[in-house]
């Protein structure tokens, strides 16, 4: 009977940590224009069908963030210490692909409100190789559990004729508080080509799954490393076999984890137009399961996931009928608002502005929404 009761209150303690966290948060740019080189949020209950917060509008406008106006390919990462953490591709595509000189830190109690610095190379190494890059790609981040530190790695290059001739994965540490990195790039792994997209995860017997796009083979394609260290890639071969379950081209890896224990591995079918999400229960084959569609709200490009949980959910989704709230308010038609409405108009776009630009809080989101509910009661 004791036995049982261990047991059960083992079982207990594994169900409420598995409902912990029961949706999941995709954040992702949307094409090549400037105005859809932003960053996006889409939520789901299944970690396989999303719906883009904020009716499909952007959550962190560009130019508030990125020297250069625009970004791409959007990390996001949970944290062992309570942020969340996101790097960005600090580019505009319409100046070449070659014309990014660097990325973006970011950090968030929240999900809502980011720290932001922007890291420009040609300045930060001022006098190195590393000050003439062409390019910096799409940078992620993961702890480091023998350093205690984040790990911010990207794909880098410098021209042809220059000290780094291809895409190369290179990796810095991240400074306590994310503002900046520590030293110099060191690289990660070299495959004597263009490698880009890289992604890591960490499977259960401690195992790290290194993805990463073969840019500059003749067949291009999503590989992997296997390793125990991420600090011994350098000595290593990649598996021959390509990871993706398409012969769409493709980019934009991401992995993570459904409540399950499935993983789902997801890439940019770019020539298509659209995200293929795929399973897999030991990470080294992957069945497609759901493929986005190539229009409406939500055509998300490069990005990632992660789960979050239900009170996290609720303050996104409250967050974001404000938004969207705040928004019909001011572009509403005269004739559809009544005399009062007309009157009030202002002073309720004022309250709600307030709310939005103050401290992050559920209670104040919702007590917002009863009061416009009232106001268009009358």
């Amino acid at each position: 009977m004791k036995r049982f009761m261990i047991f059960a209150a083992v079982a207990c303690a594994l169900s409420a940590e598995a409902k912990k966290e029961e949706s999941y948060l995709f954040t992702y740019f949307t094409g090549n224009a400037p105005e859809q080189e932003q960053i996006h949020y889409a939520l789901s209950s299944d970690g396989w069908n999303y719906t883009p917060l904020n009716d499909g509008a952007p959550v962190i406008l560009s130019d508030t963030i990125a020297l250069k106006k625009c970004v791409r390919d959007p990390h996001i990462l949970r944290g062992h210490d309570g942020w969340f953490y996101q790097v960005i591709t600090d580019m505009r595509c319409w100046d070449g692909w070659s014309s990014n000189r660097g990325l973006i830190l970011m950090r968030s109690r929240d999900l809502i409100k980011w720290e932001h610095h922007a890291i420009n190379f040609p300045d930060r190494y001022k006098g190195t190789d590393f000050a003439k890059v062409t390019r910096v790609w799409a940078p992620q981040t993961i702890l480091d559990d023998k350093a205690g530190k984040y790990m911010v790695y990207y794909s880098l290059r410098t021209g042809d004729e220059q000290p780094i001739p291809y895409d190369r994965v290179y990796w810095n540490y991240a400074n306590a508080d994310f503002s900046d990195l520590e030293g110099e790039p060191q690289v990660l792994f070299d495959v004597h080509d263009a490698a880009i997209d890289t992604d890591i995860v960490k499977d259960d017997n401690g195992d790290y799954h290194v993805f990463f796009k073969t840019e500059g083979a003749k067949q291009k394609g999503i590989k992997q490393f296997i390793t125990k260290d991420l600090h011994n890639l350098l000595s290593m071969q990649p598996r021959a076999e390509f990871c993706q379950d398409t012969n769409e081209a493709v980019e934009g890896s991401g992995v993570f984890r459904l409540h399950d224990g499935t993983w789902v591995l997801m890439y940019d079918c770019y020539g298509a137009h659209h995200y293929q999400f795929c399973k897999s229960t030991d990470l080294l084959t992957f069945k497609a399961v759901k493929n986005t569609k190539t229009h409406g709200k939500f055509t998300p490009r490069h990005g990632t996931v992660i789960a979050i949980t239900p009170e996290e959910r609720d303050r996104l989704e409250t967050w974001s009928r404000l938004m969207v709230a705040t928004r019909d308010l001011k572009q509403r038609a005269v004739p559809t608002l009544t005399l009062d409405q007309l009157k009030g108009r202002k002073a309720m776009l004022q309250d709600l502005q307030s709310v939005l630009d103050g401290p992050v809080d559920i209670k104040t989101y919702k007590a917002a929404e009863a009061r416009l509910k009232t106001f268009f009661s009358k």
